[in-house]
């Protein structure tokens, strides 16, 4: 990225602007092979969060020009910036429930498609970015497909650690982060399918083939094109995944160890992504587990009212019926040594003894 953090304007024909150019498209290829597309079909973005807003704006603005209004079919275990996102954007958002284990509920869509005409499009993620819980997106393509409404995919989570193929997903509309996936933040895409025109979310000028105004941030891109590259291959990343899953593994087999843990999402690693684990720790709030395992060296995240910006808690654990003040999750990445695996394994049952020892007094 170093190289290109001085970049003259990709849409300029001089000598500096066509080097630019050659950099974000040959970015942007390297980006489409990983994901399953075309280079034509990717958008780049500032990050998911920008993909979700302008997939949700865009659909809905496009969908409602005959009507004058439509409505999102969404589940409440969505990310909030899909949440967020469709409350502005449409008429109405019917809101689809989730099991115990965080997998959206398809009878509930199927049913919401059924008694709403006037959808205009339904967010399914690809895999929940708190559990880890794989989602029946094939399930769900069918059903927009059968009734013609648009599916977006909120992959922000997925992408990086499962083999995505957006060509062949069913999707109109696919939103990914290259941090999620060891890349520079502040870059991300939207992925359109082939044939599909929606009005652009930002305005003030033709780049990105009119679909997204502003420069270019191309040393951002050529950051997610360097890590899309590397796990393009199949092979490649299949040995991200599988190490991911054994570090994860380690890590699970340890907290169960401890007594009055709870794993939240699925049961079968098949069912969830490789490099997260989400647990619930009996008779002491998460806050406290935290810090003691910031002191260890350990960082660590909680579902909790005060563990982000937000005044309240996972709302993707409250609609699994899940005590969020009671909740933490631990992943792992491209940088994470079994070293660190080890550690966290052996500072959270201190921790968690120590808080209950306070605790009982």
């Amino acid at each position: 990225m170093l190289e290109w953090l001085g970049a003259a304007d990709p849409g300029r024909v001089h000598t500096e602007g066509r080097m630019a150019r050659a950099a974000l498209e040959e970015a942007r290829g390297a980006v489409a092979a990983l994901l399953g597309t075309r280079p034509r079909q990717v958008v780049f973005t500032s990050g998911a969060t920008e993909s979700i807003n302008a997939a949700t704006f865009g659909a809905l603005r496009e969908e409602a020009r005959g009507s004058g209004s439509a409505a999102v079919v969404a589940s409440a275990v969505e990310h909030s910036a899909v949440r967020e996102s469709s409350a502005r954007w449409a008429s109405r958002v019917l809101e689809t429930g989730a099991d115990d284990s965080g997998v959206i509920s398809v009878d509930e869509v199927a049913e919401a498609l059924r008694s709403a005409p006037d959808v205009g499009m339904v967010h399914c993620q690809l895999a929940n970015h708190e559990v880890g819980a794989m989602q029946p997106v094939a399930e769900v393509a069918e059903l927009c497909r059968a009734a013609g409404v648009l599916l977006h995919v909120d992959a922000a989570a997925a992408a990086g650690h499962v083999p995505i193929d957006f060509d062949h997903s069913g999707a109109d509309l696919m939103s990914v982060s290259a941090h999620k996936m060891g890349g520079p933040a502040g870059i991300g895409a939207l992925l359109v399918r082939r044939g599909l025109r929606i009005p652009p979310f930002i305005l003030g000028g033709a780049q990105e083939r009119a679909r997204r105004g502003g420069l270019e941030n191309v040393a951002a891109a050529v950051g997610f094109g360097t890590v899309a590259a590397q796990l393009a291959a199949p092979a490649d990343l299949a040995a991200e995944a599988s190490r991911a899953a054994n570090q994860i593994e380690r890590i699970r087999s340890g907290l169960a160890a401890v007594a009055g843990i709870t794993f939240y999402g699925p049961a079968s690693s098949a069912g969830r992504l490789p490099h997260l684990v989400c647990v619930g720790v009996d008779g002491v709030e998460a806050e406290p587990v935290l810090i003691g395992l910031d002191r260890a060296g350990v960082a660590a995240h909680s579902g909790s009212s005060c563990s982000s910006e937000t005044l309240e808690p996972s709302p993707v654990l409250q609609a699994m019926g899940v005590d969020a003040e009671r909740s933490l999750r631990l992943s792992v990445g491209w940088s994470t040594l079994d070293d660190e695996v080890e550690l966290a394994v052996s500072a959270f049952p201190s921790v968690v003894d120590g808080l209950r020892r306070l605790r009982d007094g």
